[in-house]
């Protein structure tokens, strides 16, 4: 096959391995195009996983062998430490390959459905995987530059030793998995048990080392495109924990940041060591004041700037005032809505209206009167004369994500002004009330609310009233569950659709294979994960304790000292970094050295270490105990609750026991949860499951430190224990905060569900298995997988053509919510996700590279390119839209 069949430019990085003498890259690439099929041009192209340990292996063997001879002073430092960190990485690869391949024939029985390949298994192996091609490439590149004036031996041994300690801890994650594959029913990728394996991985975690993953090689699972983003959030997130709390003003705050930014930027062991330390003690109140940086004047008005214009973006503030809704069973009689009041007491709603036009009613003198004085004015030039569009027939209800506990509309304002302007629909955001001062189910209420204001106003919003489609990301994604669960319950109307992106649907503390991926993940630490749940649920409302206020005459002398300090020490970092880059080594041993040269004797972690005094002060909510102490009995259907209130009164009124349909709804009943979905198992399946799956070890039942791990390996271990304190409480379990867990008679009355979920994200295996279930009910449900990307994505929309695109399928769903009831066939068949990094001009070949690992050649980064690739993993296509429930009865299982 010739250089120009095989994709000419876009293959240019394998023409470069091909012609660099390199011990296996020439077996390497013969199995990529041994596999490939020209008259099958749409098919993905598979790689051969043994090919990829060969050449891994080869390209390690040739490094040791050839710097194994070099003794002498520092460079022969240097060079010992790249042997050792090839042996190891031979080592670690040897007792991998047989889990990799155990795995790849397996994880296809908890897929969605055999057109979305996606679940957490597939994702640890594909995280493997790119971690293995990382140090091909890396290798590939010592071998080609190892005897220039300008190699720099020490860097390099940093950059291996990075990756060797990454590839030791994902080995300790796959025999993580290999024991969720064993105690789980088939089908589940959930362990359904706050004890055993789940306290076993919340154990492991508290002592693991994470900070290879945050320093070297931050992100490197994710799209190329998105690394140097992660990368310039780690840095800002560890300068700006170096000056958490310093009572300064905001300028001294940012100037001081910025100043000490520079020994995280050039130091990455340093930036992954701190941030590792800000992930596993900081409070929650640390991430809510990081995480809503975005919301400042001057970030959001720089973002504002490069945003879509639109007419109208008001912030409003509606009052806490009852109102009628007629029932749907029966319209002659109606059901009273009230305003939220669980913790805080009543108070208003509010919410944010963007239209990219200037519709009737947006502009109205009652609308007008509930506008708040921080929201966007309509332009300056509208008048009298000014031309206003009719009502649009769409309205999008969107709730932010944020962990419940941070942000607000503003932060998510770009994408909702894309989508308004693309969809030609008002989009009406709900700023809902934040965890840990306002905890479950206050922010539900606030957005049940909201949504059925919005119904008994739409005059006001620019909208008819004819179709509405709730929209929301992660924690939004699960607000957008539970208040179509709540408008069934009422027996009001629902929505016409749902689009979820990264929804969490599970909150509770269950171990699941994708959910061993917050071990490395840079936006979503167990830790950090952990502390925002509990705060939703109130089981930890962690009080930030009161600030010393002082005086602005002593805050500025502070400020002055502090930056003058800070001015100091970043100079004098970036000096000696810059002069004695080369010796520094040799001073100060890298944290992925130490970690990769230390002994495994680690002193075990004591099984007291999750069992923290936790004192349930008096702040606790009163809703919050008696959600933890609801019990099953004595509770009614909530399916018939709209059929009873129709047949015997004619108004109901869902005053503020509204928080007691919340609290009083029972626990689901194993009976009453579809979560088995598998009861039935083939014998053969049973016994390929047997030979990858691996149980306890022996004798960990009498043991109060229990061995996880095989004999003779061990992960590496921080020197400080992450603060995992994870209080168990019936609320969790709650349908109305983890739908997942909801009695089939609940979600049989949803609407239309889309879920856009991430290969990569830690949540994943939430949206599968809600998608599992509600496809086992009989509910229209649709999953799309989008590859590379990270959790938060929405988020990131402005930054690289991947998110801008992904952002874009989540606006293509909820464009289907209103056009039409059901996609034709030919949408939902093999219809994909373009790689957004292709050229402008790709051709039919190029889209259908997708999950693609590039192996070219660059400078000393160890960055992947995406675009044009040749080598792609076993996982297959993403994003395909699954078939109807008729089609897929058809699918044989």
């Amino acid at each position: 096959m010739s250089r120009e069949n095989r994709g000419g430019g876009n293959h240019s990085c394998l023409r470069k391995m091909a012609s660099a003498k390199k011990s296996g890259s020439g077996v390497l690439e013969k199995a990529v195009n041994r596999r490939r099929s020209s008259k099958h041009k749409e098919g993905p192209i598979v790689m051969d996983t043994k090919a990829v340990f060969t050449a891994l292996y080869d390209v390690c063997e040739e490094n040791a062998a050839f710097f194994s001879g070099t003794t002498k002073g520092q460079a022969g430092d240097a060079a010992q430490r790249l042997v050792d960190a090839m042996t190891t990485i031979q080592e670690h690869a040897r007792s991998l390959e047989p889990v990799i391949a155990g795995f790849a024939a397996v994880y296809h029985h908890f897929d969605f459905d055999p057109h979305i390949p996606a679940n957490g298994y597939r994702s640890l192996v594909k995280v493997v995987r790119c971690c293995l091609l990382h140090i091909i490439h890396k290798g590939r590149y010592i071998t080609s530059n190892r005897r220039s004036i300008f190699f720099r031996a020490s860097h390099n041994a940093a950059e291996m030793e990075a990756y060797c300690s990454a590839l030791c801890q994902l080995r300790a994650l796959l025999y993580l998995a290999q024991r969720l594959l064993h105690d789980n029913s088939h089908g589940n990728l959930f362990f359904q048990e706050e004890s055993g394996l789940s306290q076993t991985f919340l154990r492991e975690y508290a002592s693991m080392h994470k900070g290879c993953f945050y320093g070297r090689c931050v992100g490197f699972q994710f799209t190329p495109a998105i690394r140097p983003c992660l990368q310039s959030l780690a840095i800002s997130l560890v300068a700006f924990g170096d000056n958490y709390k310093k009572h300064q003003s905001g300028i001294g705050v940012a100037a001081s940041s910025f100043l000490t930014s520079g020994k995280y930027a050039i130091d990455p062991e340093l930036r992954g060591q701190e941030y590792e330390r800000i992930t596993q003690n900081l409070d929650v109140h640390f991430w809510k004041t990081f995480w809503n940086i975005t919301e400042t004047e001057v970030l959001s008005s720089l973002v504002s700037m490069t945003a879509t214009q639109v007419k109208v973006n008001r912030a409003l503030s509606v009052p806490p005032v009852p109102f009628d809704l007629p029932l749907v069973v029966d319209p002659t009689h109606t059901v009273t809505v009230s305003p939220p009041a669980a913790h805080i007491g009543p108070g208003p709603v509010q919410m944010r209206l963007i239209s990219y036009e200037l519709r009737e009613g947006q502009d109205s003198e009652k609308l007008l009167a509930l506008c708040r004085s921080e929201g966007g004015q309509i332009s300056l030039s509208l008048g009298l004369k000014t031309k206003r569009s009719p009502p649009s027939p769409w309205l999008v209800l969107h709730f932010h994500g944020g962990g419940f506990v941070a942000q607000t509309s503003k932060s998510h304002e770009p994408y909702l002004r894309s989508w308004s302007q693309d969809l030609n629909a008002p989009v009406l955001s709900v700023d809902y009330s934040l965890a840990p001062e306002a905890p479950f189910p206050r922010a539900l209420e606030e957005c049940f609310y909201a949504y059925c204001w919005a119904i008994k106003n739409h005059n006001l919003l620019g909208w008819t009233g004819e179709r509405v489609c709730l929209a929301g990301d992660s924690a939004g994604g699960n607000l957008c569950v539970t208040v179509s669960m709540r408008a069934a319950a009422h027996g009001v109307r629902m929505p016409d659709g749902i689009v979820a992106a990264y929804p969490a649907t599970l909150l509770t503390v269950y171990a699941s294979p994708s959910r061993l991926l917050t071990l490395m993940d840079p936006l979503l630490p167990l830790s950090v994960l952990s502390r925002c749940l509990s705060a939703y649920a109130g089981t930890d409302p962690q009080v930030e304790k009161q600030v010393e206020k002082v005086s602005t005459l002593s805050m500025v002398r502070r400020d002055t000292a502090l930056l003058l300090r800070d001015f100091k020490q970043g100079a004098s970092n970036w000096i000696h970094s810059l002069l004695d880059r080369g010796s520094a080594d040799s001073v100060r041993k890298s944290v992925s050295e130490a970690s990769l040269t230390s002994p495994h004797a680690d002193p075990p972690v004591s099984g007291k270490a999750s069992e923290c005094s936790l004192e349930k002060g008096s702040l606790r909510s009163q809703t919050c105990q008696d959600l933890g102490t609801h019990t099953n009995s004595g509770a009614s259907d909530v399916q018939n609750n709209a059929s009873q209130t129709a047949n015997h009164i004619s108004t109901t009124t869902a005053n503020h026991s509204s928080i007691l349909d919340i609290t009083l709804t029972p626990e689901s009943k194993p009976e009453d949860v579809s979560f088995f979905l598998c009861k039935e198992v083939d014998p053969s399946v049973t016994e390929s499951f047997s030979s990858v799956a691996i149980p306890p070890p022996a004798g960990e039942e009498d043991s109060e430190t229990p061995w996880e791990f095989p004999e003779g390996f061990e992960p590496l271990r921080s020197e400080q224990l992450a603060e995992m304190n994870v209080q168990s409480s019936p609320v969790v379990r709650n349908p109305y905060m983890s739908p997942l867990l909801a009695p089939d008679s609940m979600l049989k009355g949803l609407p239309p569900i889309h879920i856009v979920a991430c290969h990569l994200d830690p949540m994943l295996d939430d949206s599968v298995m809600f998608a599992k279930r509600l496809r086992n009910v009989g509910q229209p449900v649709t999953l799309c997988v989008v590859d590379d990307l990270p959790h938060g994505f929405l988020s990131l929309s402005q930054l690289s053509r991947e998110t801008r695109e992904a952002a874009n399928v989540c606006m293509e769903r909820i464009r289907d919510v209103f056009t039409m009831k059901d996609p034709p066939p030919e949408m939902r068949k093999h219809r994909k996700l373009e790689r957004t990094n292709q050229k402008p001009a790709a051709t039919k070949r190029d889209h259908t590279q997708l999950s693609q690992v590039t192996l070219q050649e660059e400078e000393e980064e160890g960055l992947f390119v995406g675009g044009g690739a040749s080598v792609v993993d076993e996982e297959g296509l993403s994003g395909f839209y699954p078939p109807t429930n008729s089609e897929a009865e058809k699918i044989p299982s």
